[in-house]
């Protein structure tokens, strides 16, 4: 049998870990410095809102942000951290009203996110069948990091987020090896420098690709099922024809940095990014 053709359970995407623009004060277009380049059209400090925020805190370029330059804002992803911070951290209270001209909200954002990200990661670890002695563990640690997430600013910003995430980490690592031991010989380029490799058609089934470097690498018509992403970095990796159906820990913001086409075969729910062929 095939090993890649056994799935490894549905993609869950809580609705709490999606953002929700329309009650989000604009945050991200906020908190976040950019540096022009080839994915920002101009500079722009942490702390200064970008000159195409609204007032109602929408985004005027929105539909066009790549065609603008802005490309860097398309694989962004706060992963709900906005709404949150906006509508429970701060209960409503818009930045633009603050004593401090916002910089302690701004300041939380981040760590909201990459709680957030941990919980996404950990949820993913309940739908491995293979990884079934896991889940109770992933739903504890859940449970915690949630509960850190719903804290007050003050407690979010004195948060050591290395310290929680060290944890966390490890049971991810013993959920990969459980969930990649059904594939023979699996490649380990973990923290690899793969950044332009010529690895079209490749078997990558199973690998262990955590942390590597494959940014403009060449991915068409690879076989990337059950690989492990967590952290693969995927600019301008082109990913046409690839199949990463049940890849792991692989997230929106991770496609969306890369190039696809209709024949890529993605993991469910993780929708294909607008901007691919």
């Amino acid at each position: 049998m095939d090993p890649g053709a056994a799935g490894e359970g549905t993609r869950v995407e809580h609705s709490e870990l999606r953002a929700d623009c329309g009650n989000c004060f604009g945050l991200c277009c906020v908190a976040l410095a950019f540096t022009r380049s080839a994915d920002f059209a101009r500079d722009k400090a942490a702390g200064e809102p970008c000159g195409h925020l609204g007032a109602g805190h929408r985004c005027g370029i929105h539909d066009r942000l790549r065609d603008q330059g802005y490309a860097g804002c398309t694989v962004y992803d706060c992963l709900g951290a906005g709404q949150k911070v906006s509508r429970h951290t701060f209960a409503g209270r818009d930045w633009r009203d603050a004593a401090d001209g916002g910089r302690k909200m701004f300041a939380v954002l981040p760590v909201v996110r990459q709680l957030h990200e941990l919980l996404r990661h950990l949820a993913e670890v309940r739908t491995l069948p293979a990884a079934a002695e896991l889940h109770d563990a992933a739903a504890a640690a859940a449970t915690r990091v949630e509960a850190l997430s719903l804290g007050s600013a003050d407690e979010l910003l004195a948060l050591d987020v290395a310290a929680e995430r060290a944890p966390v980490g490890e049971l991810l690592r013993r959920a990969s090896q459980l969930a990649r031991a059904r594939f023979p010989r699996p490649r380990d380029h973990r923290g690899a420098d793969l950044m332009g490799s010529r690895l079209r058609g490749a078997d990558l089934r199973g690998a262990d690709l955590r942390g590597a470097l494959l940014i403009g690498a060449d991915l068409r018509g690879a076989d990337l099922r059950g690989a492990d992403l967590l952290g693969a970095d995927l600019r301008g990796a082109d990913l046409g024809g690839a199949d990463v159906r049940d890849a792991l820990f692989l997230t929106g913001p991770q496609l969306a940095a890369a190039s696809g086409d209709p024949a890529t075969r993605l993991p469910p729910g993780l929708g294909r990014p607008g901007h691919w062929a």
